[in-house]
């Protein structure tokens, strides 16, 4: 019977990866330096959703009708 491989792709340059490499989940210490510098860059974020009273004051309504049940 035939072993199978597991591959993924880099998150960063997509190149197709065994699963056995040592910088997983990227393809080379080149990637998880570039990934590492996005991090202290800070170009990976959440994005903020602004709520106004009105939504606030719906969510809170809604949670305490929950935390009731």
């Amino acid at each position: 019977m035939s072993e199978i491989i597991k591959t993924y792709r880099c998150p960063i340059c997509h190149k197709l990866v065994s699963g056995d490499n040592k910088y997983k989940p990227f393809c080379s210490k080149r990637c998880a330096d570039i990934d590492l510098g996005n991090w202290f860059n800070e170009e990976y974020r959440v994005p903020v959703v602004e709520l106004d009273e009105q939504e606030l004051e719906e969510l809170a309504q809604t949670l305490d009708e929950q935390l009731d049940k």
